[in-house]
């Protein structure tokens, strides 16, 4: 394929150049659902945003800048759901033992949204103080949002389900409904004059309803396949004369180890390992504002401005996330690696933050003029320093996902690092924009390029391992 970059190629002998090209092309079309759904999503995200910040006050854009910033928060185990259970499905379908996945699926969904139902009881009763602490004006719209950031949590199972079975289209379609849906509740209720509570309430609808459409699609994507393997491994057990027998995969996985208490702990670790990586990673990309919003509470709408702008960047990179977690996890039960995914998932990622970063360059006042009005061009000078900041980001975003997927887990020590580096850095701005946002750019830029060489020397024995196996073979 002209103009792969030559890493993607490199330590394979030039007859299989051929064949490489054909996988990547493979790769790129697996890849680009996800992607432009992804992108799709975030952007009917900023185009919603863009239109609800013209019918509210900038003091009223702030809050719901705060909203989603606490939706965030709430939802970040999701995240983390999603690298356990594509882990744990990937693992029982390599071993052939799918029979347990669809059973073990409907169990956890069962439970998680027993537990949502308790949390939301708790979160409609500490609505009051939960608002003034957070100086939100709407108690409901408190509720509101962290109701739909623990259903959030409940629909990352399901993708991860459809994820660990490679359905990207299906996956891509639930995206779109997710935006679709947001889009058209969240514009409704603040058109009607509900203001930001109208907002938290469209987010809730939008989840409820791409919950569903992932409960459906990854029990379709599961169920048939569940009932085949079901009666594969009964004839494996009988045998064809009625005789019991054991089969070479039941043998495998129980000398592995891979017994329900095994699992369970292994994916308690693959969880908790995520969560802490994806919680530092979400505070990475929210803390500008969150300190911003302590130091300076009367100036957050400008800069809610940009930052809405510049963080679709970190969302595509977690949306494409959703290609490049099942197929690292996949390579690395094989004993493999997943580098020319990656490669694909950063191209995906280049032309929309070089578009978007030669627009703050170039022309910030207009680009902010024109989409969000004149009220909220004061922080342009801001602007080009937090989207690159946020390119910086997105890379850490990338390679934490795949660490994640091969069970590096020691990733959330240097990201907590980076989250306290940050913390100290931004309060030392004071709350002026542009500091604030040079401040972030030193910090995601050091963060990106530390994990970045780490990763690269974790990385090279199991490329050199891969390579010379493959060359052997």
């Amino acid at each position: 394929m002209p103009g792969l970059p030559d890493v993607v190629l490199a330590g394979h002998a030039p007859e299989r150049a051929p064949e490489l090209r054909s996988q990547v092309r493979s790769q790129v079309r697996e890849a680009g659902p996800v992607a432009l759904a992804g992108f799709a999503a975030n952007g009917a995200n900023v185009v919603v945003t863009v239109l609800v910040a013209r019918l509210l006050s900038t003091r009223g854009y702030g809050a719901l800048a705060q909203i989603t910033s606490l939706f965030l928060v709430v939802s970040l185990p999701g995240t983390a759901v999603v690298v356990g259970v594509v882990r744990r499905v990937t693992a029982l379908a390599l071993s052939r033992r799918t029979e347990a996945v669809s059973e073990w699926a409907r169990r956890s969904h069962r439970q998680a949204t027993v537990v949502v139902a308790v949390l939301a009881v708790g979160a409609l009763a500490a609505r009051g103080p939960l608002s003034r602490a957070l100086s939100i004006p709407s108690p409901l719209a408190v509720f509101a949002i962290l109701t739909a950031g623990m259903l959030w949590v409940v629909l990352s199972m399901d993708r991860g389900l459809l994820q660990a079975r490679r359905r990207y289209r299906t996956l891509s379609a639930n995206l779109v409904v997710e935006g679709g849906a947001r889009t058209a509740a969240v514009l409704v209720l603040v058109g009607a004059g509900l203001g930001v509570a109208g907002a938290a309430w469209g987010i809730l609808v939008a989840e409820a309803v791409t919950l569903l459409h992932a409960r459906w699609a990854a029990d379709r994507a599961w169920g048939g396949r569940a009932r085949r393997a079901r009666a594969d491994e009964m004839e494996s057990v009988t045998g064809v004369a009625g005789v019991p027998v054991v089969s070479g995969a039941a043998r495998a996985a129980a000398a592995t180890g891979h017994g329900v208490r095994g699992e369970h702990q292994r994916l308690v670790r693959d969880v908790l390992g995520a969560l802490v990586a994806m919680a530092l990673l979400a505070y990475l990309q929210n803390v500008d504002v969150i300190v911003l919003g302590r130091e300076a509470p009367g100036g957050t709408g400008p800069y809610a401005a940009i930052s809405v702008a510049s963080k679709a960047l970190v969302f595509g990179a977690i949306a494409l996330g959703g290609y490049l977690l099942p197929e690292a996890a996949i390579e690395w039960h094989r004993g493999g690696h997943a580098l020319r995914q990656l490669w694909v998932t950063v191209l995906f990622l280049a032309v929309p933050g070089a578009v978007l970063l030669l627009g703050a360059i170039a022309f910030p006042r207009w680009l902010l003029s024109l989409v969000f009005s004149a009220r909220y061009v004061g922080a342009h000078a801001a602007f080009w320093p937090l989207v690159l900041a946020m390119c910086f980001l997105s890379v850490t975003v990338v390679l934490t996902i795949y660490l994640l997927a091969a069970g590096q887990r020691w990733i959330g020590g240097l990201l907590a690092v980076g989250a306290v580096a940050a913390t100290v850095a931004l309060a030392a701005a004071h709350g002026a924009y542009r500091p604030t946002a040079l401040a972030d750019l030193a910090v995601q830029g050091g963060l990106a390029l530390s994990t970045a060489a780490v990763f690269v020397r974790l990385h090279s024995r199991r490329v050199f391992v891969a390579t010379t196996e493959r060359l052997a073979a």
